[in-house]
């Protein structure tokens, strides 16, 4: 059973730095893509940065980029999401995604909430 389980919400003021973490087990993840996404309140949920397990190429939304790292730690078996030059709107709930492409795998963690006070 797949698990994908964050950690690392809280509050945050704006311009400051926080690190979410996505510790997965149930499944070699090597041909996965690990992924974070946010849902802000009445918006849709949103791509933010992607890596791929193996390679570790990463993708970022342009809204990050630049602010943002993804990354990850093999032994653990999990993913991180470095936020720096955090802004009041990037407030959300931060959801972690694995996907296996080209399948219909793919999962997400419960969610974690960040907000960027001003």
């Amino acid at each position: 059973q797949v698990q994908l389980v964050e950690s690392g919400g809280g509050l945050v003021q704006a311009g400051g730095s926080h690190r979410l973490s996505c510790a997965a087990s149930g499944r070699t993840f090597s041909s996965y893509a690990m992924g974070w996404f946010r849902q802000a309140p009445g918006k849709e949920r949103e791509f933010v940065a992607r890596i791929r397990w193996s390679g570790g190429s990463t993708y970022y939304a342009d809204s990050v980029k630049g602010r943002f790292t993804i990354h990850k730690d093999g032994a653990k078996n999990t993913v991180y999401l470095q936020m720096n030059i955090l802004k009041p709107e990037d407030t959300a709930v931060y959801y972690c995604n694995a996907f296996l492409p080209g399948t219909g795998d793919n999962y997400w963690g419960q969610g974690t909430q960040v907000t960027v006070s001003s």
